[in-house]
């Protein structure tokens, strides 16, 4: 699905009762990016412009409370904590680790999630048809897709016998895409490596001595680190000659 199109659906989910409504409504919007990242811009220009098409005004008849999660996954409750105090009508909401954190303290706001995988897995609704409770949103990925992704990178470089999964620990949303790309190494003659990053030092020295071994490759998962740090992956990845797959077009586009 499409940016533009994503961003349509996300603003098309608001109650149509709440949109009947002039009085002036209260919208927590979080960003799983840094502020002034030019993707986040990119999308929350977009979501505003789309919202205003839907007859919905930043500042007129509805005030749009903006965050910025960033990619310091420790700063993610308080965060959350404070979109909460702050008794937004409606959350739009990106990321596993940040909706994680929203969901246990409330059950009556309503959270539109983006960019989040496997959210049944995840515990935040209980099937995609009928979420239940007062989460819903769009997932963009199911875990599947791990291994496909491997079969594309073998695809198109056949001499790759070695992959590293560049991804976050601890966060538990990229687990089933991990196990999936492991799952699908040995029918692809592919051994893989798991490259845990906590900051640019880890992602600089592991590419490095990722890359000392010849035919390798890289498979870089979305996650705060790697979102923040997606220039530098990109500069690495050239810088030693390895072919990669991104789970999100933008890191690709950011090498541009």
């Amino acid at each position: 699905m499409k940016r533009r199109e994503f961003i349509t659906l996300l603003a098309l989910a608001w109650p149509l009762a709440a949109r009947a409504q002039q009085a002036m409504r209260r919208v927590a919007v979080v960003l799983g990016f840094a502020h002034g990242d030019q993707e986040g811009q990119i999308r929350l220009a977009a979501f505003i412009e789309t919202l205003a098409r839907l007859g919905w005004s930043d500042g007129g008849n509805v005030r749009l409370n903006i965050h910025w999660a960033g990619g310091n996954v420790a700063n993610y409750k308080a965060a959350a904590m404070e979109v909460i105090a702050a008794s937004p009508e409606v959350i739009a909401a990106m990321t596993n680790p940040f909706v994680a954190q929203l969901q246990p303290l409330t059950k009556t706001i309503p959270i539109v999630f983006t960019q989040v995988s496997d959210s049944v897995d995840a515990g935040f609704v209980r099937n995609i048809a009928r979420p239940g409770g007062n989460i819903t949103g769009f997932e963009n990925f199911q875990p599947q897709i791990g291994g496909k992704w491997l079969g594309l990178l073998k695809e198109a470089a056949p001499a790759v016998t070695r992959v590293a999964i560049v991804l976050q620990p601890g966060n538990s949303s990229l687990a089933a895409l991990r196990q999936a790309i492991e799952t699908a190494a040995p029918t692809l003659g592919v051994q893989t490596t798991a490259l845990e990053v906590r900051d640019a030092a880890e992602i600089e020295h592991g590419i490095a001595a990722f890359a000392e071994q010849s035919n390798g490759g890289l498979i870089v998962l979305a996650n705060p680190v790697t979102i923040r740090n997606r220039d530098l992956i990109i500069v690495l990845a050239a810088r030693y000659r390895l072919p990669a797959v991104y789970m999100i077009r933008f890191f690709a586009t950011s090498g541009d």
